[in-house]
């Protein structure tokens, strides 16, 4: 599955906040927390890298790599691919001797590899949210390469926002902003029975935000 990029793509704070303010109602997340998670990573960014991503992603054909148990399994739809990796799929992908251009990560997924990569080249897209202050405090500063901030609340200064919820839908609506020729996805699984009531509400609107730029998953 691919999309181009295409006027449903949030290319305005504005276009994406009233789908933020329904998914705060919805799993009574805190606004607040997420402004204040935003502007902890900005003070703890050591450099913006957004141009290198950029750089990395205009133009190119991208697959999007999702962390579910179907990932192994379509690991050939990437070859000629830039490969960017939601969270917890960089993992699996270092595993396979893969090591994805990004990262899209609110870092609930991290592990000794992420450094690695970064250091290596790979950027980290971290994103803040009301709960994960103490992962932004351990992590960020142990980044020593590129690294891009990203926030669910408004954007500002080195912060940015796409748009998008999940770790995965996050990076699908990134590399559309970002220009990218194409983009397919691996590894997403919408219907995964064994996660709890929160998570099921996530991959939903997952499945809702990624319908909009034409993913029918």
């Amino acid at each position: 599955m691919k999309s181009r990029k295409n006027e449903l793509v949030f290319s305005r704070f504005e276009d994406w906040e009233p789908y933020y303010l329904r998914i705060l109602e919805d799993l009574s997340f805190d606004r607040a927390g997420d402004e204040e998670a935003a502007r902890l990573l900005s003070t703890l960014l050591p450099r913006d890298s957004l141009g290198t991503l950029k750089r990395r992603i205009r133009g190119k054909a991208v697959t999007v790599c999702g962390n579910g148990p179907n990932l192994a399994a379509e690991l050939d739809r990437i070859g000629g691919h830039v490969v960017v990796a939601a969270d917890g799929a960089a993992n699996r992908l270092h595993a396979e001797g893969i090591r994805p251009a990004a990262v899209v990560t609110d870092l609930d997924g991290a592990t000794e590899a992420f450094p690695g990569m970064n250091r290596a080249g790979t950027v980290m897209v971290v994103h803040a949210h009301g709960d994960n202050r103490d992962l932004l405090r351990f992590w960020v500063p142990l980044f020593p390469g590129p690294v891009v901030g990203t926030t669910q609340a408004r954007p500002f200064g080195r912060i940015h926002n796409f748009g998008g919820f999940t770790d995965g839908d996050r990076a699908v609506f990134l590399a559309l902003a970002l220009d990218a020729a194409e983009v397919a996805l691996a590894g997403f699984c919408l219907d995964d029975p064994s996660v709890n009531p929160v998570k099921r509400k996530k991959l939903l609107w997952a499945r809702t935000l990624l319908g909009l730029a034409g993913y029918d998953l």
